[in-house]
């Protein structure tokens, strides 16, 4: 089988799994920005399909691969893949659940700390050799403590979970709210306590985002939701950009109508240095943490990744149906 791969070839090197199959497979490399036509032009002939989780695959892509039996996302998001076409072609999309939950729950955690200890205007500080200066304002204005807060998630899958449980070694009240509230037992497992999205936003210091890009969630953290948050609450996003209104949160930010945001993810990726988040003046931008989108690709998680996808494209060279199927292919 050919193996068209959208990706770093020293990357993919690097993480390959010790598979015998994989010595049996065509494997092509190309840049995850080539062009489509490109790609057609010397391989739509390929089996499979590995992506960028932020790499686009559009109908007409799919349209020009008559062989293509899957396209699978290195990632967990799968929201540039164009699952109707997709499914009318037979063609399964699948992503890696769970293969990086703990990773983006450690930068979850991060963000929050850096945030209530003002990790970034604090470094500057010290460098600029403002260090007193900085302290007596935090002693004066306070700092409050990662277990002191009531930290809200909006989405409650693996990586909500895993940031649940990272929390409670803090000994955090936690909430989360999903479409679907879990069983109590599963409630108890994590130490949650379900409540309303407007509730979330409405009561707790700390709301962080950890759900999928869909229609009904696109832009979910517009000025509405920001405007029920406190003035003294910050949001964390390590799920994806497009979840957050730009304008409103950058608006919010500069109005102090919240206390800050620490993001890894923003809208557009890649981000652009004329970004409105990263454009923030000051003193607001000194209450955002920007992260690179680094939170899910940790060594560990890159090799659980690799795996599943490498296990799942044998399966369907094998005939049989991958893990982790996204486009409700049966």
């Amino acid at each position: 089988m050919k193996i068209l791969i959208l990706g770093a070839q020293e990357r993919y090197e690097k993480y390959l799994p010790q598979l015998p199959f994989i010595r049996q497979q065509e494997l092509v490399f190309w840049d995850k920005d080539t062009p489509q036509a490109q790609l057609l032009a010397h391989d739509a002939d390929a089996d499979i399909l590995f992506v960028d989780a932020i790499t686009p695959v559009t109908a007409s892509l799919m349209a020009g691969m008559p062989k293509l039996k899957l396209v699978h996302s290195e990632g967990v998001a799968y929201d540039k893949i164009d699952l109707a076409a997709a499914r009318e072609r037979g063609v399964y999309v699948c992503n890696n659940k769970g293969c990086n939950a703990g990773a983006v729950a450690e930068q979850a955690i991060m963000l929050m700390l850096m945030l209530l200890r003002r990790a970034v205007s604090g470094d500057r500080a010290v460098r600029e050799g403002r260090q007193m200066e900085v302290k007596e304002r935090c002693m004066k204005g306070g700092i409050r403590e990662l277990s002191d807060c009531r930290v809200g998630l909006v989405g409650f899958g693996d990586i909500a979970k895993a940031t649940a449980e990272r929390l409670a070694a803090f000994g955090c009240e936690v909430y989360y709210y999903t479409k679907h509230r879990r069983d109590r037992e599963e409630e108890e497992r994590y130490g949650v306590t379900y409540t309303s999205l407007e509730e979330l936003a409405a009561s707790c210091d700390i709301v962080s985002l950890h759900c999928a890009v869909t229609e009904e969630t696109r832009g979910m953290a517009d000025e509405a939701f920001l405007a029920r948050m406190k003035s003294t609450a910050y949001l964390v996003n390590t799920a994806r950009g497009e979840l957050v209104d730009n304008l409103a949160l950058r608006q919010a930010l500069m109005d102090g109508k919240l206390a800050g945001a620490g993001l890894d993810t923003l809208a557009p990726e890649p981000v652009t240095a004329d970004n409105p988040l990263v454009t923030l003046p000051a003193p607001a931008c000194d209450r955002v943490v920007l992260a690179p989108h680094l939170g899910g690709i940790t060594e560990a998680s890159f090799r659980r990744s690799h795996l599943h996808m490498w296990r799942n494209a044998e399966r369907v060279a094998d005939g049989h149906r991958p893990d982790n199927i996204v486009n409700g292919l049966e």
